[in-house]
């Protein structure tokens, strides 16, 4: 065995840690989201599942999931606080 096999072996070995640490990493990231599923499984069939009411509830949905921000005004208006007349609404240019 001469320094380039031994170099190459040390690389692999190397490079598989990391690997495997990333793999972990991912599935540790992902742990508290799949014990959440599986309580709201748990819950279910504990006490049934209602299929016309779902429940939108921050503990099981996504951070995607969830109302819709509201409405930029449009551009050139400050919005709601200048119709309320707001005097810290008014603009620069006023």
């Amino acid at each position: 065995m001469n320094w380039d096999d031994l170099s190459l072996i040390i690389l692999a070995a190397f490079g598989c840690l990391t690997l495997l640490l990333a793999q972990v990493g991912e599935v540790l990231a992902k742990l508290p989201q799949i014990i959440r599923a599986w309580r709201q499984v748990q819950n279910e069939l504990r006490h049934g599942a209602n299929p016309d009411c779902r429940e939108a509830s921050p503990e099981y949905d996504g951070p995607g999931v969830g109302p819709a921000p509201e409405a930029a005004p449009p551009s050139g208006t400050s919005g709601r606080r200048e119709a309320l007349g707001d005097p810290s609404a008014r603009g620069v240019d006023e």
